[in-house]
């Protein structure tokens, strides 16, 4: 057979004409709900209630998903699992391009300390609450807990790879912490002018403790404005701190996943011919992806113009994975979690908003 006969060729475009006709239903349908989304978002009303694009995208998913989506589920289910799987992935990683090391220089050690020891005390009491009292599945716990400690819904969604969480109990875990995030949102401006006189408390102040210890970066912005301007830079930068600790954090649970006594990675099972071998452990990659793309943002290398599309093309993906989420949640799975998830996200609210002014007054 001759070089020009090789079948390859022909079959390997066939395959990824194949490939994109398998996946271009589910994305269109993500793309199109995120783009709503977006708009939607950009509304004042939404902003000025703390709501991202993120937060109303797996909303409108769950609406469709319930409703419509059954019709056209064959031909979209295998490009809605890459929106909430891949390009989930990508967005976590492209999401380092929103803060650089010199902003994590520019809160100080105590922003820092402060920062870690809220993430740290608000997971550990996750699991011990939720868990031990609440009788919660170890997913569902994890999952409140990331999303509590560090960055909402975007920490949700990067935690559950690394949990083995399924569609269901990311869902349950974003609804409980933008439930308590958009309440915190109205909370701290009331408890800034009341507290202010008596505790002496500063707009930079006041900066630190809402990046510290509210949910999502857009109900930071937005309970942070609502005092002023500065105090809404200062929450931001708190905030894209507690945005860095997302890749260290993952390693570390992935790592304590596997060392933990009865889990999967840590149990050792007989290999073909009797020899023993212990499971892989469960790396994020894409959590030292982030760390490696804000590393660079850190260098100012990227172009502003760059840097700004590259910004909104996370903003995209990030979106589609919300949506895609959306789409695969069922409203009888998030109703059968019941009141205790809600009641875990209570508690931790209020040991953030209680503890972090306890930590922030006293660094």
């Amino acid at each position: 057979m001759s070089l020009a006969n090789l079948p390859l060729p022909r079959l390997r475009h066939g395959h990824w004409l194949d490939t994109a006709r398998r996946l271009a239903p589910g994305l269109l349908l993500c793309a199109a709900i995120a783009w709503l989304a977006s708009g939607l978002a950009a509304l004042p009303w939404f902003g000025s209630h703390g709501l991202s694009a993120l937060t109303v995208a797996i909303v409108i998913g769950m609406l469709v998903g319930n409703t419509v989506y059954g019709a056209v589920q064959a031909p979209a289910a295998a490009g809605v699992g890459l929106s909430k799987q891949q390009l989930l992935r990508l967005g976590i990683i492209l999401y380092g391009l929103r803060l650089t090391f010199q902003e994590i220089a520019a809160v100080g050690l105590a922003g820092v300390l402060t920062d870690a020891l809220m993430l740290i005390s608000t997971f550990v009491l996750a699991q011990w609450l939720g868990r031990r009292w609440l009788g919660l599945d170890a997913r569902t716990s994890m999952l409140v807990g990331a999303g509590s400690a560090i960055c909402g819904a975007a920490a949700v969604l990067a935690t559950a790879p690394v949990a083995k969480a399924r569609a269901d109990d990311v869902a349950v875990a974003i609804a409980t912490v933008v439930v308590f995030g958009t309440v915190g949102t109205f909370l701290y401006p009331v408890l800034y002018q009341w507290l202010a006189p008596s505790l002496q408390m500063t707009e930079a102040g006041y900066g630190l403790w809402v990046g510290s210890t509210v949910h999502e970066v857009a109900q930071v912005v937005a309970a942070g404005g609502a005092v002023s301007s500065s105090a809404a830079d200062t929450a931001v930068v708190a905030k894209m701190v507690r945005v860095m600790m997302l890749a260290p954090f993952l390693i570390a649970l992935s790592l304590w996943l596997a060392r933990r006594p009865g889990s999967a990675a840590a149990v050792r099972q007989p290999a073909a011919g009797g020899a023993v071998q212990a499971r892989q452990i469960t790396i994020p990659w894409f959590a030292l992806g982030f760390v490696a793309v804000a590393g660079i943002h850190s260098l100012g290398i990227i172009p502003a113009q760059a840097l700004a599309i590259g910004v909104q093309w996370d903003n995209a993906l990030l979106t589609m994975a919300m949506a895609g989420l959306g789409l695969t949640t069922h409203v009888r799975a998030v109703r059968a979690a019941g009141i205790k998830p809600l009641l875990l996200g209570l508690v931790l609210f209020v040991w953030l908003v209680l503890g972090g002014l306890a930590v922030n007054t006293w660094l």
